[in-house]
C-alpha cells in the first residue's frame, strides 16, 4: 500500500518527543503523529497514550514536498468508531405542563420587577424623582 493521503496504515512508534510521536511506517519511511493527533481528548503527556514499540493505526493527513509525513491516530479510529448520537434532554413533568400563558406571565412578572429595581437604583443616582438641579 502506498503513502498518500487519506490512507490508514499500521505502524510501529519509534521515538517520542513532547510535541508528539514518530511512527515507522513501511518501507522504511516514518511520519509524525502530532499530539493534538494522539487521541479525542486533551492530551497533556504524550507518555500516558504511547511508548516507543507500540504497534499504531494511523491515518495519513498531509505528505509534503520535503518528504514529511504527518499522521494522525485520533482520526484512524473515528471512522471504525462513529460517536454515539447525543440524547435529547427529557423536560421535568413541571416544564412538560407549563402552558404558553403562565411562561408568559412568569416572564412579565420577571421583567416589571427587573424594570422597578433598575428605576429605583436610577433614580437614587440621580438625586430622586428625576428633578433636574441647576
Amino acid at each position: 500500500m502506498s503513502i498518500e493521503v487519506g490512507s490508514k496504515l499500521q505502524g510501529k512508534v519509534t521515538g517520542i518527543t513532547n510535541f508528539g510521536a514518530f511512527v515507522e511506517l513501511e518501507k522504511g519511511k516514518t511520519g509524525l503523529v502530532h499530539i493534538s493527533e494522539v487521541a479525542e481528548n486533551y492530551v497533556k503527556d504524550i507518555n500516558d497514550h504511547l511508548k516507543v514499540g507500540d504497534e499504531v493505526e494511523v491515518k495519513v493527513i498531509n505528505v509534503e514536498k520535503d518528504g514529511k509525513i504527518g499522521l494522525s491516530i485520533k482520526k484512524a479510529k473515528a471512522n471504525a468508531n462513529p460517536r454515539p448520537v447525543r440524547q435529547v434532554r427529557q423536560k421535568n413533568p413541571k416544564e412538560r405542563q407549563e402552558n404558553f400563558e403562565a411562561k408568559m406571565n412568569r416572564f412579565l412578572k420577571d421583567s416589571e420587577d427587573r424594570l422597578a429595581s433598575l428605576k429605583k437604583h436610577t433614580e437614587s443616582k440621580r438625586g430622586g424623582r428625576g428633578a433636574r438641579r441647576g
